[in-house]
């Protein structure tokens, strides 16, 4: 795959338009398996876009002191989690990955030196995802990771020098989950249809305000947000994600949110469509 040419005719044959840009609320891995509501909000949204030439996700599960990208042939599908179903963890998701891809990206971004990674592979916050969006794993995918000792305006800046990929084919995805407070979750609700804490509905209300009315440096600032945001992300990995599908964001491109429910009081599935 030729990345570095501005001509949007690509090997497959097919002339691209401009991609938009996911942010995913990916919720339990259980969703890699299980038939619900939000499983049919991904299929729904894969059959909505164009077929892109690559993914670049960046995904809450892999955070690095650096930022790196992953960079071989064939990245393992990672089961970064435990206690689950032995079914859950029989799942594979055999995408290729995208060298080129990599290489583009490290040409790309000047906010810091991004390194080539040759261990890590999918972890589920990308193929439990992703593997409803396009279930025949033919589409390559890389990841980006998370350098977790960088701040909020770190990542979006560096989020909005991946825009020149959206003309390119390819598909940008954040993966993580708005609110998210796992030490919180009430597990006896966790199958109550969109249980949420008032602290969880009120940070989740007041997001979406900020995302449609493109305040962004609202979102970036969210540790100023008060007692409602403190809850709804007490570690940032999760929320990062959004920052960069945000920072992505054409004044031409319009959102549409979907899976927009909570899930056990203090997780919310809420997703954006970019473009």
């Amino acid at each position: 795959m030729n990345l570095n040419s501005d001509n949007k005719v690509f090997p497959s044959g097919r002339v691209t338009q401009k991609m938009p840009v996911l942010f995913l609320g990916h919720g339990s891995p259980m969703n890699a398996i299980e038939e619900n509501e939000f499983v049919e909000g991904f299929r729904n949204i894969g059959k909505s876009i164009p077929k892109p030439e690559a993914i670049l996700c960046v995904s809450a599960h892999w955070e690095t002191r650096g930022t790196f990208v992953t960079a071989m042939e064939s990245p393992r599908t990672i089961h970064d989690f435990g206690g689950f179903p032995e079914a859950l963890y029989k799942v594979q998701y055999p995408a290729p990955g995208s060298p080129g891809l990599a290489v583009n990206v490290k040409s790309l971004i000047t906010v810091t030196d991004v390194e080539p990674d040759l261990k890590w592979g999918l972890d589920h916050g990308s193929w439990s995802v992703i593997k409803h969006l396009f279930p025949q794993a033919d589409v390559p995918v890389i990841q980006l990771s998370l350098d977790y000792y960088k701040d909020p305006d770190f990542h979006y800046n560096l989020g909005k020098e991946l825009a020149p990929l959206r003309t390119k084919g390819v598909l940008i995805i954040g993966s993580g989950n708005m609110v998210h407070n796992l030490p919180m979750v009430a597990w006896d609700k966790f199958y109550s249809d969109n249980y949420a804490f008032d602290w969880a509905l009120e940070a989740s209300e007041r997001m979406k305000n900020y995302i449609l009315k493109d305040d962004h440096k609202s979102l970036i600032g969210y540790k100023s947000q008060g007692r409602a945001f403190e809850l709804a992300v007490p570690t940032p990995e999760h929320f990062l994600p959004l920052l960069y599908a945000l920072s992505l964001k054409d004044e031409e491109d319009d959102i549409i949110i979907f899976n927009d429910k909570a899930v056990a009081g203090s997780i919310t599935m809420t997703s954006i469509k970019i473009g």
